[in-house]
């Protein structure tokens, strides 16, 4: 069973060549090398994963690197955590919510029945915001007897 190991404390300026010939004289104990970068910029956010072949070479790896200085900086290496859900975050998406996100982007009609799927029962509105609520849905009201 492979295991996949969190690298941290990288240098910012750490290029993916770079990290990868950290781990050349592992390649054969390894299933992957993943430099983390941002985005926007495409520099290193800073850590990395690494997937053993199995827990005892992931043991090697972390005895034999953990804290071996990498642009200046000591790495970090130890087992990843398993991914979890933020709590209250079930399996399901709410509909409604997943829906607008994706109808405002093909315009306003669309977007009027994710809108209506907002009002049910089960999903009330921001209180902060009810009377703004309460008005758009008037003037949607409004719009469509007038069509």
């Amino acid at each position: 069973m492979s295991i996949r190991l969190y690298v941290g404390n990288l240098s910012k300026d750490l290029e993916r060549q770079e990290f990868e010939s950290v781990f050349s004289d592992f390649t054969a104990d390894l299933v992957s090398i993943k430099l983390i970068a941002d985005k926007k910029t495409g520099k290193c956010r800073g850590f990395g994963f690494v997937t053993a072949k199995t827990d005892e070479k992931a043991d090697e790896l972390i005895e034999k690197l953990n804290g071996q200085v990498v642009a200046e900086m000591p790495m970090k290496i130890e087992k990843a955590l398993p991914r979890t859900k933020p709590e209250g975050e079930t399996e399901a998406r709410p509909s409604s919510e997943g829906t607008a996100k994706r109808s405002s982007r093909n315009g306003a009609r669309k977007a009027a029945p994710a809108a209506t799927a907002a009002t049910s029962a089960s999903a009330q509105p921001d209180p902060r915001w009810a009377g703004e609520l309460e008005k758009l849905k008037q003037m949607l009201a409004a719009q469509t007897t007038s069509n």
